[in-house]
């Protein structure tokens, strides 16, 4: 299958600032890939550069098998920034009609993509008197049009309320099953856990990290907690069965292990039998493993 993006080697300076250093990475069609990192790190210079805004100085990169900016990429990915900009007189149905002219498409569509993003109430109001979620979803139905192959988005979900977020991902899970690759910036580490394929993490301009949240679990081998919930009047006796638990004001047994130590401390734990009522095993999150990568590097 030919990768809907390739990037090998791209290096990009600005002046005596290396944004970027020999960065490589693929990104295949349907796949949904979650680009992390600090402020300053290179991720709005290299969508930047897969959008064919600037040039760079090294390296080689190919957008759905075309030069970055050339038209014919251009015609096959959309981009949607953190903040969008419309025209506050026109209403949602207008900007979105003037779009897909712009675009050769049939402007009828208009409430159609309008109402897959759950505009479809407001779709004849002004777009001054939009949220700022509301305008976001606006900038949404904008990247829908053309069927992209490649969808770039920087901060999609800023502004939007926790549900409209839910229906924002499902929307994108509907696209990346029909193979449009995605490739999202996020500060919001908890959302794109659960709902990306790959997770790609720059520091310094470097890619620091590169694979699926498991993948990156095992690199960092950070260390897994265990809650353990004592049975009642059974407190002490487990307590003092694990010494190195740490026991909270919640009456919870807070037990941290390394990976390799995860199944004999399980197999401890259940051979207490009555002592235990539940326990839950907590995996390092994905703020844990971004953090442990980026300070690698010295960030």
């Amino acid at each position: 299958m030919t990768p809907t993006l390739t990037i090998s080697r791209l290096t990009k300076r600005f002046q005596a600032v290396e944004a970027l250093k020999k960065v490589s990475l693929t990104l295949q069609p349907g796949k949904r890939a979650a680009l992390l990192g600090h402020n300053g790190a290179g991720k709005s210079t290299m969508m930047k550069i897969i959008l064919g805004l600037i040039p760079f100085d090294s390296g080689e990169v190919s957008v759905c098998g075309e030069a970055p900016g050339s038209a014919a990429a251009r015609m096959q990915v959309a981009y949607l920034p953190e903040n969008v900009a419309f025209h506050p007189a026109l209403t949602g149905e207008e900007q979105i009609r003037h779009y897909l002219s712009l675009r050769g498409e049939n402007p009828r569509i208009a409430p159609e993509l309008l109402a897959r993003v759950g505009l479809a109430h407001a779709a004849r109001r002004r777009i001054g008197t939009y949220s700022k979620g509301m305008r976001q979803r606006v900038g949404l139905a904008q990247t829908l049009i053309g069927r992209p192959r490649l969808l770039v988005l920087d901060e999609p979900t800023s502004g939007l309320d926790p549900v409209s977020r839910r229906d924002f991902y499902d929307l994108l899970d509907g696209l990346s099953a029909d193979g449009t690759a995605i490739l999202l910036s996020s500060h919001v580490l908890t959302e794109v856990e659960a709902r990306t394929d790959s997770i790609l993490i720059l520091s310094g301009g470097q890619l620091v990290a590169e694979g699926t949240l498991a993948d990156l679990r095992a690199r960092a081998a950070l260390p897994i907690m265990l809650l353990v919930r004592p049975a009642a009047a059974h407190a002490a006796p487990l307590a003092a069965a694990f010494p190195e638990a740490v026991v909270g004001a919640d009456g919870l047994l807070r037990i941290s292990c390394a990976q390799a130590e995860k199944l004999p401390l399980l197999a401890r734990i259940t051979a207490r039998g009555a002592d235990v009522a539940d326990f839950d095993v907590i995996p390092p999150s994905l703020e844990d493993i971004y953090s442990h990568f980026s300070r690698r590097d010295g960030q």
